[in-house]
């Protein structure tokens, strides 16, 4: 196995300036590709566990998520490993289930296994960070809010975004509109709901509470949800639901009643998990999903190499449309 003295014998620098190009250090791009042509030619490979030892950190970031199966936050992965690759980091994907005591085990585990640092969209607002931040590993929260904590963050404006989608169905001539949002102890179903309210108030109108709902942010809970809304002495004549599986389960109960969007209003926040799902008159609030990700793993490598700035907490925007052709007609 070649040596980094080899390495740098055929690169024609020195042993320094070949550790400095593999551990991302600052090296002039003509020294780097040299290095890299030489390191090639050579068939090395960095000795992972000593610049561990160096960095007293390993090269792998976790990345834990409430829900694998919600394809937002399978786009949201996937813009993390592309920013986490380019740096050289691989990433731990850990599913917590919406369960805070599976998510704190995998906290202990990125701490034993002295991963470089995390991104974590929280399982509820009980969610405890302290085994993290007391140890000065760096921590990014991305789609839910750092709450009580002074930590970088990822988010979109959940609140500006329901209240978009509430509008919308108001301007479509909807008055009596009902909101099926997620846990009530999870600050995304929180901040969502209050942009319903907003988007009610704006247009003086007074938000009814009997038509809210908590469910569970799966396609079962936006099911169960939607039917107790229909159940009602006098059921809503349109809907706001919170995310996209949600609104899955929603619109099956829609259509089975016989039902659509064009006749009963409905919004969903996030983009369902198939572009061909969205019916003629849903709107739609698009969440950049990649993007947060990217966004999250560059401000968590910036902390890793170094960054002592003040926290900060990066707003991305939502987009919110509403589709005029017929691409649905049932889901099942």
């Amino acid at each position: 196995m070649a040596t980094i003295y080899e390495v740098a014998k055929l690169a024609g620098v020195s042993p320094a300036t070949v550790s400095r190009v593999f551990n991302s250090n600052n090296v002039s791009e003509e020294k780097a590709g040299l290095v890299r042509a030489a390191a090639a030619q050579l068939a090395y490979t960095p000795n992972r566990t000593a610049r561990t030892l160096r960095r007293r950190h390993s090269e792998i970031i976790a990345l834990i998520i409430p829900d694998i199966e919600n394809p937002f936050f399978t786009s949201l992965a996937r813009g993390v490993e592309d920013a986490a690759r380019s740096a050289g980091f691989s990433v731990v994907l850990c599913n917590s289930d919406e369960d805070v005591a599976k998510e704190a085990q995998y906290i202990d585990i990125a701490v034993l296994e002295n991963m470089a640092g995390i991104i974590i969209a929280a399982a509820s607002d009980a969610s405890d960070l302290h085994p993290l931040l007391s140890r000065s590993r760096p921590v990014v929260a991305v789609d839910r809010g750092p709450h009580g904590l002074d930590i970088d963050a990822v988010m979109v404006d959940n609140r500006a975004g329901g209240m978009a989608a509430t509008s919308a169905l108001v301007t479509h001539g909807f008055k009596r509109i009902g909101c099926i949002t997620g846990p009530s102890d999870v600050e995304t179903a929180q901040h969502r709901a209050d942009g319903w309210r907003d988007g009610l108030r704006s247009a003086g109108l007074t938000p009814d509470e009997a038509l809210l709902e908590h469910a569970n942010y799966r396609v079962d809970g936006g099911r169960a949800a939607m039917q107790r809304l229909l159940a009602l002495p006098e059921p809503p004549d349109a809907v706001f639901v919170a995310n996209n599986l949600m609104s899955v389960g929603a619109l099956q109960v829609l259509y089975d009643t016989g039902s659509s969007p064009e006749t009963f209003g409905f919004a969903a926040f996030g983009d369902l998990p198939f572009a061909a799902l969205a019916p003629a008159g849903m709107t739609v609030v698009h969440v950049p999903a990649r993007a947060m990700g990217r966004t999250a793993a560059t401000m968590l490598l910036d902390r890793i190499n170094g960054d002592d700035r003040p926290p900060r907490t990066v707003v991305l925007r939502n987009e919110v449309s509403t589709n005029p052709e017929n691409a649905l007609a049932h889901v099942r």
